[in-house]
Order: structure tokens, then C-alpha cells, then sequence
């Protein structure tokens, strides 16, 4: 135990110390915001502050929400950049040619084309900007084309586009709409613009251009190579470690009747019934929320004929299915780690109650004023920079204006204050000190490592801004929470007393070091094309390669889970609990890790950064894992406040193989496909067809998104049956068993 302990100390140390020195490369060699943008005649084209300004009437509009830029954000709209910059090549390339250029070139000589072609690669890949006065020049051409884009995206924000889900009025104020096209601008020059000293780009030559000579880096190629070697390696090494010097956890003498029978629910524990209730009906909402923002995929302009988009556009509706599904699996976890609090120090800390109570009061706050902020901010019905602090901050996952993020941060601090006065005292007894120790740690970084959410201001660029919100994204769901998951389950079989409490902090302690070996470090294969240098490329892929290694086994935990289960009768009743858990596993495997691995290698990513592909993972994985995870702690508290109800397992059987049947279909029938697709028109001819609307409102792909419908219903069925299920639980008196 002591060595793991070693082990995990230096893992941790080790894996910051790279990602805070990469973070540091990265603010250092950010892509520059020129002052001004002045054509080589002399005029103004963009003037001080105009590029951030744009970031800003972009962020308070949805930001990430509507379309994406540099490959983060939702589907259905364009990649802004990639958009952009195939719009000003087409320009340029037409101008030059007298129009015979058309969109494809088609009607020019081959040896025509390549001349314009490589005139064209000249101008936008030659860095004109000058440190020294901050100062971006372009050429006079350059400056027709940020016109001529100026009068299409004044067409589509102001008096809306159906293709793009994008609703009349998103913008109303041409003055805004040109501050917007001065940002598209600005990151389609830092796409395509390369690094002084350099021949790629401030993105890696990301998007995929070719009119422009944006292809994958060398860097792209290498490292993907390097990290599939890593990976092989990796399993294998583990294959030796499993079979040869791991040690399963050893039963104890498990009890011949429930444990948790006669025993007394403490004020705080019954007061997290409120938590599940709220779960459940948060669970519902995010579901409809997920049904409207579908549709808008293939009615862009309402919902069934309804002019949905009116009262609710699909920026707020993507806005609020994202968000929810943070807020409710959020809430089931911290609702799970208040129940279990007494009986780690086996009484009840004064006023605990108090704090539970307050904690649900602070989180209904913020969930409730989070999501009307959005709503109002996107309906421009906040007033100057009221949008950030109170409305839409624009950044996928991490929305909700930075008032309500302060306030969520709060929250996290009293839950883990909360937690630590009753895990504090069990330090002291003997047997399980390592387990508790594990649990307070995991607690205390959920709460301090959503702090990265606040490091960045109104005004930051929008690559610092990437770093961070990945923190937030990535280690606090897909690291510390992965770590928490992995202590709360080994907590409750001990509990229960299936394993000894050592025997579970051994295994929670191994599976800790193992998660968190590649998945702090790998944290940056979302940064391979933020504006960022290779080094976080070179990082990203090599340890996001190490965060699958884990998950190739968690079959080995889904077996010890069943395992557990059938030690002794009375276990039948925790049987869909623990089904809900091997679930977890089984999602592990295909959402996060074979889904993951799709997208993660750099040559991979380089293609598929934002298409469906993303979606099929980002399901797969957040719902798969901390979703049914966030399923399954609800069912066991609710079963352990009251251990001698006889459970309807029919119901839940049924509910069960609905959501995970469901969430297969829905990506094997729609998300999958339509990716696949995206993904072979992204290689063959650019990554902005593969988002175009030309593309994307085929009758082939059209079909594609409406069997969407399928898993979804399914899916929808077997949500609506666990949250009755679940509610009834709550609202019902006991019912003893005879």
C-alpha cells in the first residue's frame, strides 16, 4: 500500500510539472491579436480591440454553441474558420481568374490552376504581421474578400439560415455582425498564416484546405505513429502485470444478511433525497433538451412546423442538453458522497443537515439562474457585459456566466467541507485509513480543480482560454471524477462487506495510479489545434494513447463487480445496481476507450476535430460512463435508505437495457455513420465540405440524422421508466419485506 501510494505521489507531480511547463510554451507562443489590420494602400481594415470585441459578440451569441471555431463547438452550423477561409480562397481565386474559377476550378487547365494555386498559398501563408507595432498587413484583395464574407454572414445572422439552425434576429445590429466576421478573420488568418521560422501554421494547418496548402504536419504523422507504439506496448505491459503480479482484492466473510438492515438514517441522509428527486427530474429535461437540438439538425427552423426557434434556438437548447447533463450527473455524485459521509465516521457531524440543505439550495441557484442567464443573453436581453458575468460566456461545457460559475465553485467547496469533517475522524481507526484517505483526496480535487473555470477573464485569448477549459473538462470529469468513481464503488462493496476496506483501497488506489498516469498529461489531445505549438501535439498524443490502456481492462472489474454480487442472496436485490456498474464498464471500454482512441491520435483528429465522430465519443462517454455511473450511485443510496423494500427488478431490467440499447443504436444508426461520412469528405475534399450544407443536407445524410430516431426513442422510453421508477422509490412509504 505504501508503495502505491509512492506511485500515485510521483505520478501526480510528475504530470503537472509537464502540463503547467506546456501551458507555459503555450502562453508563450499563443497566435498574436494584431491592433490593427491595415492593407498595404493604407486603410483600416480592423482597428484596436476589433478582433476581441468579435470574440466577445461571439461568446455572448452562444459561441461554441453555434458552429465551431478551430474545430470546438456543435455540428450543425459551420466550422467559422474553415468556413471563412474557404470563402476568402474562393474569392481571391475567382478575382484572379475573372471568375472561371467557379467553386472547383473546374473550367481552368490544370497548369492554370496550379498557378493560381500556388499565387494563392503565397499571400495567405506569408506572416505579414509585425510585433514591433502589433500591426497585421494584407493585401488589398484580402480586404474585398473580409467584405464580401461581411455581407454572407450579415445574411445569415441577421435574418437567420434554416441549414444552420441559426434563428432570425441571432444578430441584429450590422456593426456586431462585422465585429463577428473580424474574429472569423482573424482565426482563419492564424489557420492558415505560418509560425515565424516555421512552414505550419499557429494551428498546425488546421483546417484541412487544400486550396490554401493546409495538410497535415509531419508533427501529425510522427506522433500518431509514437502514440499507436506507446498503446501496443502499454496493453501488453499491463497483459503481464494482470497475469503474472496482480493480486485480485480477496473476499472477506461476507454477511449472511444485508449489513445496512435496522440500520438508522441520520437527519443528513435522508435530507440527500431531495438530490436524487432533483437528479431524476434534471435527467428528464436534458433528455427533451437532446430531442429538440437533434431535430434542428434536419428542421433547422423549428420543430415539426412549430417555429420552435422563436422562444427556444438551438444555441440555448444544445446550451442547456450539454449543460444539464453536467448539472445532473454532478448533483447524483455529490448527492452519493453526502449519503455515504456518516458512515465513514459513523456519526452524524453536528449540523451536517444544515449543510446538505444549503448545498441543494446554493446548486438549485445556480442551475436555475445559469440556464435563464443563457437564455437571456442569447435574446440580447442583457446589456453591455452583463452576458459574462450573468449570461452565455460561449465556451462549450463551461457556459453558464462566471457569477454562476463562482457560485457552483462555492458549492464544490462546502460539499467538500462537508466531506472532510466526517472523513477526518476516520483517519484515526485502523483498517480503512487508506481507502478514506483516497476518498477525501478524490473529493477535495473535484472541488478545487474546477477553479481553472475562473483563471480566465472577458478579454482572454481564446487559446489561454482552451488550456484551462480543458482542465476543468477533461481533469475534472475525466480524471478526478474517474478517481472518485473508482473509490465511492470499492467504498460501497466494503460497505456492504463483499471486500475488506484494505483490500478495496489497494484496488482503488491501483486503478487511480493507472487513470491518472496518461489522463493528466493527456489533457492536451484536445489542444492539438487551439493555437497551440507541437509540443502539446507531442504530449497530447503519446499520454491521451496511455489513458485507453486502462479502460482495455475494465472487463477484469466488471467480472469482480458480478462476482461480488452473487457472495450471498440477500445480494440479488443490489443485482441491477451492480448491472448499472458493469454498464459503467462497459462504456469505459467502448465510449471513452475504442470511441476515444477513434478520434485521439493527431493524423485522426487532424480530420475528424468536430465532426460526428466527436458526438459518437462525447455520448458514448459522458453519458456511458458518468451517466449511468451518476444512475447507479442514485439506486444504491436509494436502496440503502431503505434496505428491506422488495424492488420491482422487472421495471428496472427493462429500464436498464432501454438506455444502454438505446444509446448503441443511436450511435451505430446516426452518429457513427454520419461521422464516418464526414470523415472521408473531410479527407478527400476539406474539412469545411465535411460541415458544409451542401454536404450535410443530402438525402443520404438527411436519412442518417432521422434514424437518430431510434435509439432516441428507445433510449427516451427507458429514461422516463427509471425516473418513475426512481421517483416512486423516493415518494413511497417503506414496505417492509414479509
Amino acid at each position: 500500500m505504501k508503495r502505491l501510494w509512492i506511485i500515485l505521489i510521483a505520478i501526480f507531480v510528475f504530470s503537472f510539472s509537464i502540463l503547467g511547463w506546456v501551458g507555459l510554451e503555450i502562453f508563450r507562443q499563443v497566435p498574436p491579436i494584431p491592433t490593427r489590420v491595415v492593407t498595404t494602400d493604407g486603410r483600416v481594415l480592423i482597428d484596436q480591440n476589433g478582433i476581441q470585441d468579435g470574440q466577445n459578440v461571439w461568446q455572448a451569441m452562444g459561441g461554441m454553441q453555434v458552429g465551431s471555431i478551430w474545430g470546438h463547438g456543435s455540428y450543425v452550423a459551420p466550422d467559422w474558420t474553415a468556413d471563412y477561409l474557404h470563402r476568402e480562397a474562393i474569392f481571391i481565386l475567382n478575382h484572379w481568374s475573372g471568375g472561371r474559377y467557379g467553386t472547383d476550378g473546374s473550367q481552368l487547365s490544370g497548369e492554370d490552376k496550379a498557378v493560381l494555386l500556388q499565387r494563392l498559398q503565397e499571400m495567405v501563408r506569408t506572416n505579414t504581421y509585425d510585433p514591433a507595432t502589433e500591426t497585421l498587413t494584407i493585401d488589398p484583395l484580402r480586404a474585398a474578400a473580409f467584405e464580401d464574407n461581411l455581407l454572407h454572414y450579415q445574411e445569415v445572422f441577421i435574418n437567420g439560415n434554416d441549414a444552420y439552425a441559426i434563428q432570425r434576429g441571432a444578430q441584429t445590429d450590422p456593426n456586431r455582425v462585422r465585429l463577428l466576421n473580424n474574429f472569423f478573420f482573424w482565426t482563419a488568418w492564424a489557420s492558415a498564416a505560418n509560425r515565424p521560422d516555421n512552414n505550419i501554421s499557429y494551428t498546425s494547418n488546421f483546417p484541412s484546405e487544400p486550396l490554401v496548402g493546409n495538410y497535415p504536419t509531419s508533427s501529425s504523422i510522427i506522433w500518431t505513429g509514437v502514440s499507436v507504439i506507446v498503446l501496443i506496448f502499454s496493453i501488453g505491459a499491463m497483459v503481464w502485470f494482470y497475469a503474472g503480479w496482480h493480486k485480485p482484492v480477496d473476499e472477506r466473510d461476507t454477511p449472511e444478511t444485508d449489513p445496512l438492515i435496522g440500520e438508522k438514517l441520520t437527519p443528513s441522509q435522508l435530507a440527500t433525497i431531495k438530490y436524487f428527486l432533483i437528479v431524476s427530474l434534471l435527467f428528464l429535461v436534458q433528455i427533451v433538451m437532446g430531442v429538440i437540438t437533434a431535430h434542428y439538425g434536419v428542421e433547422g427552423g423549428g420543430f415539426y412546423g412549430i417555429p420552435l426557434q422563436e422562444w427556444l434556438p438551438y444555441v440555448v437548447s444544445r446550451t442547456w442538453h450539454t449543460q444539464l447533463g453536467i448539472f445532473w450527473i454532478a448533483t447524483a455524485w455529490l448527492g452519493a458522497g453526502l449519503f455515504i459521509a456518516p458512515y465513514i465516521c459513523g456519526y452524524e457531524p453536528k449540523f451536517q443537515k444544515l449543510g446538505v440543505d444549503l448545498l441543494f439550495g446554493a446548486l438549485l441557484i445556480v442551475v436555475l439562474g445559469s440556464m435563464a442567464g443563457q437564455w437571456m443573453s442569447v435574446m440580447h436581453m442583457m446589456p453591455g457585459d452583463l452576458w459574462f458575468w450573468f449570461g452565455h460566456q460561449g465556451w462549450e461545457y463551461v457556459d453558464l456566466g462566471r457569477v454562476w460559475q463562482a457560485a457552483l465553485f462555492v458549492g464544490l467547496l462546502l460539499w467538500l467541507f462537508l466531506i472532510a469533517r466526517s472523513s477526518i475522524p476516520a483517519l484515526r481507526r485502523d483498517g480503512s485509513k487508506s481507502l478514506v484517505l483516497l476518498y477525501l483526496l478524490t473529493t477535495a480535487g473535484i472541488a478545487f480543480f474546477y477553479a481553472p473555470g475562473l483563471f480566465w477573464g472577458m478579454k482572454s485569448h481564446i487559446t489561454v482560454v482552451e488550456y484551462w477549459r480543458w482542465w476543468v473538462v477533461h481533469l475534472w470529469v475525466e480524471g478526478f471524477f474517474e478517481v472518485f468513481a473508482t473509490v465511492v464503488i470499492a467504498f460501497l462493496f466494503a460497505r456492504l462487506g463483499v471486500i475488506r476496506p484494505d483490500h478495496a483501497a489497494y484496488a482503488a488506489l491501483l486503478s487511480g495510479a493507472i487513470y491518472l498516469s496518461g489522463g493528466i498529461i493527456g489533457t492536451l489531445h484536445h489542444l492539438y489545434f487551439a493555437g497551440t505549438p507541437t509540443v502539446a501535439l507531442a504530449f497530447g498524443a503519446v499520454f491521451s494513447a496511455l489513458e485507453i490502456v486502462p479502460l482495455v481492462f475494465v472487463g477484469y472489474e466488471a467480472l469482480e463487480n458480478i462476482r461480488h454480487s452473487k457472495a450471498k442472496p440477500w445480494l440479488e436485490q443490489y443485482k441491477w445496481v451492480v448491472y448499472f456498474f458493469i454498464a459503467v464498464a462497459f462504456w469505459n471500454l467502448v465510449g471513452a476507450g475504442v470511441f476515444g482512441f477513434m478520434i485521439n491520435p493527431p493524423i485522426a483528429l487532424y480530420y475528424m476535430q468536430g465532426l460526428n465522430t466527436t458526438a459518437v465519443h462525447a455520448h458514448g462517454a459522458l453519458y456511458g460512463v458518468y451517466g449511468t455511473l451518476g444512475l447507479a450511485l442514485t439506486l444504491f443510496c436509494l436502496r440503502a435508505m431503505d434496505p428491506e423494500r422488495k424492488w420491482n427488478t422487472k421495471v428496472l431490467a427493462f429500464a436498464f437495457w432501454s438506455l444502454n440499447i438505446g444509446m448503441l443504436l443511436e450511435i451505430l444508426l446516426s452518429l457513427l455513420p454520419i461521422g464516418l461520412l464526414q470523415t472521408y469528405q473531410s479527407v478527400s475534399q476539406g474539412y469545411w465540405s465535411a460541415r458544409s450544407p451542401e454536404f450535410m443536407q443530402t438525402d443520404l445524410m438527411q436519412f442518417l440524422r432521422w434514424m437518430r430516431m431510434v435509439g432516441d426513442t428507445i433510449f427516451a422510453v427507458g429514461a422516463i421508466v427509471w425516473v418513475l421508477f426512481a421517483i416512486n422509490l423516493i415518494l413511497q412509504r417503506r414496505k417492509p419485506l414479509p
